[in-house]
């Protein structure tokens, strides 16, 4: 299965798993040679920022070159495929930091046999670990690598039900400021929130296509344990892709919400500033007559004309509101 003898380029982890023993973590320096599955299934966790891994998966003579596309492609998009007893493709996961989790969308790349599975990813990926530290626990639980296929894709999911619970606790801050009586713009904090939640659920709802597909499909070489994990997760997904689209349509009832409180608070300026205009509309043709460079105009003579234009004006403003009052305007 592995002919070359040198060290394992790109290896994050390597772990030989033997069910009903616990598992063993091969060094970090080990050589192919020493990743032999022998009784047990080998795992192996690269590093796709190592350009020496392409070559290194081309010469594993158990892999097809469609599982080698798979686990090097850089595609940005859930993949799940079955290839003479293999089983590859790519999942949707969140990335990690050094110290936390994040939201940010990553991808792990697999390929899976009854003696091995490999994963890929070029960010560190969150379920990856949860799973590592799962096997590192109580490795007699995984009798196969479909048990760590399947347990990476359920750890992806309690991974989205807390962005779910977290996303849910954001709209609720924001849905309270929204309804209450204070105006205030929270697009700036619904908008990436809203940008997360259509992301999430885009991919979700392929990995939830490819899966389905997967199980309905009339493959010879699919086991039924490979049939029954399939739809196992089919379900797992299905329940929280509800959450999801839940919380997408409450994104954006509060965002159409925004939207028509900006356009009644607009309108409303608006209509303010046309009462303006027709309150200070006859004072300006009163001071526009006065200002006339002509002669023989009222009041120009006489110490009292600027008084007379003052009352003009002021009764001009009064006239225009109880206009304005009579029609129902005001």
């Amino acid at each position: 299965m592995f002919p070359l003898s040198s060290a394992i380029p790109g290896l994050v982890w390597a772990y030989r798993i033997t069910p009903g023993m616990r598992s063993e973590r091969l060094s970090a320096e080990c050589s192919a040679e020493e990743a032999q599955p022998g009784d047990g299934f080998i795992w192996l966790h690269l590093n796709l920022a190592d350009g020496r891994v392409v070559t290194f998966l081309e010469q594993f003579t158990e892999l097809t070159p469609a599982a080698i596309a798979a686990l090097t492609t850089h595609d940005t998009h859930a993949a799940l495929s079955m290839d003479e007893g293999l089983l590859f493709g790519t999942l949707i996961d969140f990335q990690r930091e050094f110290d936390a989790t994040t939201r940010d969308i990553g991808w792990l790349h697999f390929a899976l046999s009854e003696k091995f599975i490999i994963t890929t990813r070029l960010q560190p990926i969150r379920s990856v670990d949860k799973v590592r530290a799962a096997v590192e626990k109580n490795a007699t639980r995984y009798a196969s690598p479909l048990q760590i296929f399947e347990l990476l894709v359920a750890e992806f999911q309690r991974g989205l039900i807390a962005v779910v619970l977290d996303l849910t606790e954001e709209l609720n801050q924001i849905e309270d400021h929204v309804y209450g009586s204070e105006l205030r713009d929270e697009r700036r904090r619904l908008t990436p929130v809203r940008r997360l939640i259509v992301r999430l659920h885009r991919h979700l709802r392929t990995m939830l296509l490819i899966m389905r597909r997967a199980a309905a499909a009339d493959e010879e070489e699919m086991t039924d344990d490979m049939e029954d994990t399939l739809a196992r997760l089919v379900a797992r997904l299905e329940a929280v892709d509800q959450d999801v689209y839940a919380l997408a349509d409450r994104a954006r009832l509060l965002h159409e919400e925004l939207d028509s409180k900006q356009s009644a608070e607009t309108n409303r300026h608006l209509y303010i500033l046309s009462l303006m205009t027709a309150l200070l509309l006859p004072p300006s043709l009163v001071t526009g007559f006065f200002g006339m460079n002509t002669t023989a105009l009222p009041f120009a003579e006489g110490l009292h004309g600027t008084a007379y234009a003052f009352g003009f004006i002021l009764l001009s403003v009064m006239l225009s509101w109880w206009i304005l009052r009579r029609t129902g305007i005001l």
